[in-house]
C-alpha cells in the first residue's frame, strides 16, 4: 500500500515526541526527511528517530522532490506563510493548530490550497480519533435525550517566560492553545456552529496573554431551545481536561478528552440520569490507538485515496471565528457574532 511522504519543517518537541514516531510507524504515512535552522540540529534530531535525511534550512527540504506531504509545527505566527510556501512547492500540508491566528490570516490558504492543487489541513488529531467519533455517534443517537449543554475545562501550568505558549507577539496565550479544543469538539459533536459567543479573559500582566478564560458558546438560537456550551482553560492552573455533554434523558461523559493515551484504552462514561448515578453509569471503553498515527493515516487517505478530508479548511477557518469571537467578547463585554 502507497505511503505518503512526510518531510517536518522544524524539531518542535511536539513533532519529536508526539508526531514523528507514530507516523514513521503509520499504515499510510513515513517520514523520509527533517529540516532545521542548524543543520547540526537537523542531523542530530534525525539520526535519534531514524529519519533518512536532514536539512539545514527549510527552503532545501521544500525543493525535495522525494516529499510529497510537510508536517508543520513551527511557532504559531510561522503557519501560514510556511504552509503557503509548501503548497506553492507543490506540497499537501498538515499544520499544527491554530493554523493562523485570527480567522482573517487563515482566509489565504484557500488560495493557496486551490491554486496549487494540494490538500492543506489543521492538525487537530481529537477529530479522528476513535474516542470522538463514537461520542459524536452517541449524541446523535439520542441515547442521552435531546442535547441541552456541554461543560468542559482544559488547563495545565506554564509560568515559563522562554515558552512560546507565553509569548504574545508570536501566538501564545491559553485560547489559541488549548481553548480551542473545548470549541471543535463542540462544534464537531453537535455538527452546528454557534450564533453567539461570550467570553470572560484574564489576562497576564507579564507576559501579556489569556492566562484564563471562560466561554459560552450558544448553538441553534433559531431553533427555540439552544444548545449551550460553556467551558474554562488556563495555562496557569492544576492539570485537568474534561468534556461532558448533557442531554434530557442522559449524560456523556469523555474521560481523557484532548491528551489521550496512546497505549491505553480510552473511557466514555454514559450515565441515563438515575437517581443512583455510580450504579447508572455505564463504562465505554475504547481501543487504545495513538491519535496522532490515526490523525496522520487519515490525512493521508485524503491526499492518496480522495477520502472525504478529516478536517477541511473551511472547518478550520469556522472554528477559528469563533475564536475570534471569544476575543472581541472579552475586550467588549458584549456577546459577539462569529
Amino acid at each position: 500500500m502507497r505511503k505518503l511522504r512526510f518531510g517536518i519543517l522544524g524539531s518542535a518537541k511536539i513533532g519529536r515526541e508526539k508526531v514523528i514516531p507514530p507516523m514513521m510507524k503509520g499504515e499510510r504515512t513515513e517520514v523520509t526527511a527533517i529540516a532545521s535552522r542548524d543543520g547540526a540540529r537537523a542531523r542530530e534530531v534525525a539520526d535519534r528517530l531514524g529519519i533518512e535525511k536532514a536539512y539545514g534550512s527549510y527552503e532545501d527540504l521544500l525543493a525535495d522532490g522525494e516529499i510529497d506531504a510537510i508536517y508543520n509545527p513551527l511557532p504559531n505566527h510561522m503557519h501560514v506563510p510556511w504552509t503557503i510556501r509548501a503548497a506553492e512547492a507543490g506540497k499537501h500540508v498538515l499544520c499544527e493548530k491554530p493554523v493562523a491566528l485570527t480567522r482573517a490570516g487563515a482566509e489565504p490558504l484557500l488560495a493557496a490550497a486551490e491554486a496549487n492543487n494540494v490538500l492543506i489541513q489543521e492538525a487537530f488529531m481529537v477529530l479522528t480519533h476513535p474516542q470522538w467519533i463514537e461520542a459524536k455517534r452517541i449524541v446523535a443517537s439520542g441515547e442521552i435525550g435531546e442535547l441541552r449543554a456541554i461543560q468542559g475545562t482544559f488547563s495545565y501550568f506554564n509560568d515559563d517566560p522562554d515558552n512560546i505558549r507565553n509569548m504574545a507577539g508570536i501566538g501564545g496565550g491559553g485560547m489559541l492553545d488549548i481553548g480551542c479544543y473545548p470549541t471543535v469538539t463542540s462544534r464537531f459533536v453537535t455538527g452546528r456552529e454557534p450564533q453567539r459567543v461570550f467570553a470572560f479573559m484574564d489576562m497576564d500582566p507579564t507576559f501579556g496573554t489569556d492566562r484564563l478564560g471562560s466561554v459560552i458558546l450558544r448553538f441553534g438560537e433559531e431553533d427555540g431551545f439552544p444548545v449551550q456550551a460553556s467551558f474554562m482553560y488556563s495555562t496557569q492552573l492544576t492539570p485537568c481536561q474534561r468534556m461532558g455533554f448533557f442531554g434530557t434523558k442522559g449524560l456523556l461523559e469523555v474521560d481523557i478528552p484532548f491528551n489521550a493515551l496512546p497505549d491505553e484504552p480510552m473511557v466514555l462514561w454514559l450515565d441515563d440520569g438515575g437517581k443512583a448515578p455510580s450504579s447508572n453509569r455505564r463504562r465505554i471503553e475504547i481501543a487504545a490507538c495513538d491519535q496522532y498515527g490515526v490523525a496522520g493515516d487519515a490525512f493521508a487517505a485524503a491526499v492518496l485515496d480522495g477520502t472525504p478530508q478529516p478536517v477541511p479548511l473551511p472547518f478550520t477557518l469556522a472554528n477559528m471565528a469563533v475564536l475570534d469571537a471569544a476575543f472581541r467578547s472579552a475586550e467588549t463585554g458584549e456577546w459577539q457574532k462569529p
